[in-house]
């Protein structure tokens, strides 16, 4: 860390400010919180060896990870953050788009999450995740599973999680769209009664009727699956059919201060997953 810690902390606290802005006047309050789960979402709990583990060390500013299929449409992210960057030099990459990532929860109405930050940043390409670590929404899965659910379990137990967390971060899904031309999943439109006209760049199908607003919506959409316009993947339906998952996707649509306490506590986790702070307590803002 190049400045000391009280300093940090100034600059993080004058950084959200600047994205409290940022996030409002452009509406982009989904697609950094997918900037900050794929920066993290790449964590191998089997490597030991810091930033080749992967996870929130910011290495997808680099490529070839920022140019895997998965993280199509993350450059536009990354782009909106810049001014941030040039502002606050010192808050490190993966500091700033998991900062990115919470304030934009938050601001959608969902819950404060209690971050630490002080993350050192991955320093070159070298240091990339490789390709193949995030989830798919469709068929055909990685390493050939059969299910939705087994490769949910793939991708979320490696980094550590419990069915619990799969189905509580899941739930991050209740606000934000699919765009035909970053997904290939099946039942993404191209527009819907929900997204035609915005805001931001129009299109694509979200999951919820109102897609900027973060509660528990997408449980009881799922669940329901009486709207042709909203958005359910075979990694959304398993939530209700699997047996592990279901006793907590049927919790979270009944109650949604459950849901946003466990999915503070998972973001949270997820956010820290693969990093080296500095200080090794790390720093917090609240």
């Amino acid at each position: 860390m190049a400045v000391d810690a009280g300093t940090y902390k100034q600059e993080l606290l004058g950084a959200r400010e600047m994205l409290k802005d940022v996030i409002q006047s452009r509406s982009c309050n989904p697609i950094l919180v997918r900037l900050g789960w794929h920066d993290s979402g790449t964590y191998d709990a089997s490597v030991q060896e810091w930033p080749k583990a992967g996870g929130a060390t910011g290495s997808i500013r680099f490529s070839p990870e920022k140019d895997h299929g998965a993280n199509k449409g993350l450059e536009w992210a990354m782009d909106v953050l810049k001014p941030v960057k040039e502002k606050y030099p010192s808050v490190s990459y993966a500091d700033l788009f998991q900062l990115a990532s919470a304030t934009a929860v938050e601001l959608a109405g969902g819950p404060k999450i209690p971050m630490m930050y002080g993350r050192l940043d991955a320093a070159t390409p070298e240091d990339c995740a490789p390709d193949g670590n995030l989830p798919a929404a469709a068929a055909p899965f990685p390493k050939e599973r059969a299910t939705p659910q087994e490769h949910l379990r793939d991708v979320f137990y490696r980094m550590g999680f419990d069915d619990k967390e799969i189905v509580a971060l899941s739930g991050a899904h209740t606000f934000g769209r699919a765009k035909l031309e970053r997904s290939g999943a099946p039942g993404v439109k191209e527009a819907t009664k929900y997204t035609k006209d915005g805001p931001g760049i129009p299109g694509g199908s979200s999951w919820t009727r109102e897609w900027l607003k973060f509660d528990n919506s997408y449980f009881k959409d799922v669940k329901a699956k009486t709207d042709e316009d909203l958005l359910v993947l075979p990694t959304d339906a398993c939530l209700f059919e699997d047996e592990g998952f279901k006793p907590f996707a049927e919790l979270y649509a009944e109650d949604q201060d459950k849901f946003f306490a466990d999915y503070a506590a998972a973001h949270k986790k997820l956010s820290e997953l693969g990093a080296k702070f500095e200080p090794a307590e790390g720093i917090a803002i609240e």
